[in-house]
């Protein structure tokens, strides 16, 4: 699914150099690196402040944190979706309102929110699912009408540009109120272990959330806020330094992949390839088909067998775990969201896609729907 060793070696003169210098200097924690790459992710997607941290989750658990959401506080978020984003919301004690999603970007359905919105809703979570962005207008114009935060996640789309309808562009994670993301390896900017940041353009918010994610201090052990230990990894951030400076790079890796995968299977009689929005760029984090007439499973066996991986983003919607049904959401409740998860099917998708393997694939899936 990912080639991160065929990754590594096209940059691993620099990679190791990068390493090597931090273990030379011993600034393991909050070293120069750091200070270093929160500026050069600054400067790549246009925002105010990056504030890098632990990890995704982390980096949304501080943002609701920094936002002094209280418990019993709702947060709208879609039930098609990874459970970092759910996961947070209910270990602070607030309450999570799943949302149905758009069946054709993926995304959450802007059209059911305005149902969902009462005197207790103080958040809106979008997920820039797959690689691509929400409808960011719509939710800023509920947002501004509500006086609602918009806290983007962006683990899977860091890199992709929204264009709003006056057609300004900003980069996924900067129009919201905050932004987070994840460096997790598979992401489209990976490093090697754990890693995440915040994006804001507000200033005090930027204080707020640094401190915050430094055991709440804005000076060394003089601790004003209640704060968690979420830090990222110098030598992760060297690692990032390098790879950053090759992200555009991989999402045009990615896309042109993309582009032979919509080529060889657009008019296969029981899959649809993936939507384009008209005002987001995509970055392609997962590839993914909509499988129908409950062939999903049978394929992925079929696939399988030709030594073909492929996964599953997500087979149980957040609504219907188990973890979360003291909620009392009920199969049926957001039918777009349990539909996907019986029908979605994500095929190889890196920097490193060859030619001849994308070639193999789509033959082998045209074979299965002409047998």
């Amino acid at each position: 699914m990912v080639d991160l060793k065929g990754q590594y070696l096209h940059i691993a003169g620099e990679v190791n150099e990068a390493i090597q210098s931090v273990i030379d200097n011993t600034a393991f924690i909050n070293g120069p690196a750091v200070k270093e790459f929160a500026g050069a992710l600054a400067d790549y997607t246009g925002a105010g402040y990056v504030i890098p941290c632990g990890n995704g989750t982390d980096a949304l658990q501080l943002a609701m944190m920094a936002l002094n959401l209280q418990p019993g506080d709702e947060v709208i978020v879609p039930s098609f979706t990874y459970v970092a984003t759910v996961e947070v919301i209910a270990l602070l004690g607030l309450k999570p309102i799943f949302v149905d999603s758009d069946p054709e970007t993926f995304n959450l359905d802007i059209s059911a929110i305005r149902k969902l919105i009462n005197k207790k809703t103080k958040a809106v979570v979008p997920v820039h699912l797959f690689g691509q962005c929400a409808d960011m207008d719509s939710l800023l114009s509920l947002a501004d009408e509500f006086g609602l935060h918009i806290i983007e996640d962006t683990a899977q789309a860091l890199g992709a540009e929204y264009i709003s309808s006056d057609g300004t562009r900003k980069k996924a994670g900067t129009i919201g109120t905050i932004g987070t993301t994840s460096f997790f390896p598979s992401k489209n900017l990976g490093c090697y272990g754990d890693g995440g940041a915040i994006f804001t353009n507000d200033e005090s918010l930027a204080t707020t959330l640094r401190a915050m994610a430094n055991h709440g201090q804005f000076k060394k052990y003089h601790h004003d806020l209640i704060g968690v230990n979420s830090r990222l990894d110098t030598i992760q951030a060297a690692i990032l330094n390098v790879k950053l400076k090759q992200l555009d790079t991989y999402a045009a890796n990615r896309n042109k992949a993309a582009e032979m995968y919509d080529k060889a299977l657009a008019g296969v009689e029981g899959i649809e390839i993936p939507h384009r929005e008209e005002k987001s760029t995509h970055v392609f984090h997962q590839y993914t088909l909509k499988v129908k007439n409950n062939k999903r499973d049978e394929l992925r066996g079929f696939l399988k067998e030709r030594g073909i991986p492929s996964m599953i983003y997500y087979p149980v919607p957040l609504h219907l775990q188990k973890a979360y049904k003291a909620y009392g959401y009920k199969k049926g409740d957001y039918p777009v969201a349990e539909r996907l998860s019986e029908e979605v099917l994500s095929l190889p998708m890196h920097t490193e896609l060859e030619e001849n393997q994308i070639t193999y694939i789509t033959e082998q899936i045209k074979s299965f729907f002409n047998a």
